[in-house]
């Protein structure tokens, strides 16, 4: 089974919840984890299981990075606030840093998450890799 880590800022989560909530059907078939608020409210809204990392600025953007470089995320999902300054930015580009690094895709928005997640199930077959 894929896996899909989800990041969001505070003023994209309601934006990644509807996206999610769209996109239940989707998800069911990934490995979800996330930042702990954000995998929190997926957890709870879907009624889908989601592995929590800490908070975004209390380290779970590095937790997700920490993912992604052993070579466990498939896709990241990050709807990030580009009109606010982050007191953690130099964790939110590390974490943007080593998904480039790792050739790991990244969607930013409702139309490139859509766009990345069907893909990669096709692909799978929505059976393990």
């Amino acid at each position: 089974m894929p896996t899909l880590g989800l990041v969001a800022h505070d003023s994209r989560k309601q934006a990644l919840l509807r996206w999610a909530k769209d996109h239940r059907e989707q998800l069911a078939a990934w490995s979800l984890c996330g930042t702990g608020t954000t995998g929190a409210l997926i957890e709870k809204e879907l009624g889908l299981p989601v592995k929590k990392f800490l908070s975004g600025p209390l380290g779970g953007d590095l937790q997700i990075g920490t993912e992604i470089a052993e070579g466990r995320m498939d896709l990241l999902i990050f709807f990030w606030d580009p009109l606010a300054a982050q007191p953690h930015d130099p964790d939110v580009k590390a974490l943007l840093r080593v998904a480039v690094l790792w050739n790991v895709p990244v969607a930013m928005s409702e139309a490139s998450a859509g766009s990345m997640t069907e893909p990669w199930l096709r692909i799978a077959g929505k059976t393990s890799w």
